[in-house]
């Protein structure tokens, strides 16, 4: 099966809880941000915790899932190690009907795993374990999906590792080669700040489609206002969308800006933040790759976002085609 969109990123299981904004302070977490941390404070905190629901994650990962319950074709890339999350990891993304191409090791560090508090507002923090994940390397790029496939896509988070900083730049070069597209989602403003200057080279010279909030699109240019961030990436790629929460969110070309409205959340309660970026890029690839004009892939973006954080965890629990049948049935593609 060829993808319409091969995801990039670290291969990691999401363990997932509520907690009180005191047990931020208690264990010096930075509320709503992204930590990297050793294995030591990985076990720690899962001690910490109290009851989770584990599910096989990761960025990319529930981007390209997304993908696939929208209908679309999708495959993924990374690292996971010869043990039971390991195993667990790559099972859950066939049966959500994406294919896996990662790599299994049998030395170095264990699957990684992403321990995720959520508060009573809804506000997720992050605690990344990247384990065998972040050792992807150039030579784990499989040529040719990445040729074949109309998008491939690009997780920030995995930037902290130079290894897989050469495998974004292998698959880029592979794709433009091939005349196909290269998506980057900047993932978090703390990445951002630790690579700005890296993360501008990328943009402006192998990204035609960039994803970024608010915050992290200002992090990137060093602006505190919204609107001069738009004015500094407009010509730096194809298209870039952002996200302003319930604002909704802005497609950018060269010559054109669109406004799509947030869409509304089914059951109207903000649950859980996690997975809200992942799910509208999904929504919106999917939207491009099967050449429906961008309004219409934003609207499915922001439908995707809506779905999920309805509840808790970063993986779509309705059928994300039946949900954008409405959208989709007063669309046209204009291309395919």
């Amino acid at each position: 099966m060829s993808a319409g969109v091969v995801a990039l990123g670290n291969a990691l299981v999401d363990v997932l809880s509520h907690e009180s904004e005191g047990f931020l302070d208690d264990h010096a977490m930075v509320k709503g941000a992204m930590a990297l941390i050793e294995s030591e404070r990985a076990e720690a905190l899962y001690a910490a915790m109290g009851p989770a629901i584990e599910i096989s994650g990761g960025s990319a990962a529930n981007t390209v899932v997304g993908v696939a319950s929208f209908g679309g074709a999708a495959a993924f890339i990374g690292r996971v190690f010869d043990d039971q999350l390991g195993d667990v990891y790559a099972h859950d993304l066939r049966a959500a009907g994406v294919e896996f191409h990662g790599e299994t090791v049998r030395e170095g560090e264990p699957t990684g795993r992403c321990l995720i508090v959520v508060t009573p507002d809804g506000e997720r923090t992050l605690n990344t374990y990247l384990g065998a994940s972040s050792d992807l390397a150039a030579d784990d790029v499989d040529e040719a999906l990445v040729a074949d496939a109309q998008v491939t896509y690009l997780e920030g988070y995995l930037w902290d590792s130079p290894s897989a900083q050469e495998a974004f730049r292998r698959a880029a070069e592979i794709a433009h080669a091939n005349g196909r597209k290269v998506a980057l989602t900047l993932s978090d403003s703390f990445v951002v700040d630790r690579h700005r200057d890296t993360f501008l080279d990328l943009v402006a010279g192998h990204v035609d489609i960039l994803f970024a909030n608010e915050a992290e699109i200002c992090s990137l240019y060093q602006v505190d206002d919204f609107d001069a961030a738009v004015t500094r990436v407009r010509d730096h790629c194809w298209l870039a969308a952002l996200t302003r929460s319930e604002l909704g969110s802005v497609l950018l070309t060269s010559d054109a800006q669109r406004e799509i409205d947030a869409h509304p959340i089914p059951g109207g309660k903000l649950i859980d933040t996690t997975g809200a970026g992942d799910l509208y890029a999904a929504g919106l690839l999917y939207g491009i790759t099967e050449g429906y004009d961008l309004e219409t892939a934003g609207r499915l973006g922001s439908l995707a976002a809506a779905e999920i954080i309805s509840h808790l965890g970063a993986r779509p629990e309705a059928s994300l085609v039946e949900l954008a049948a409405p959208i989709l049935a007063g669309a046209s593609r204009v291309t395919r």
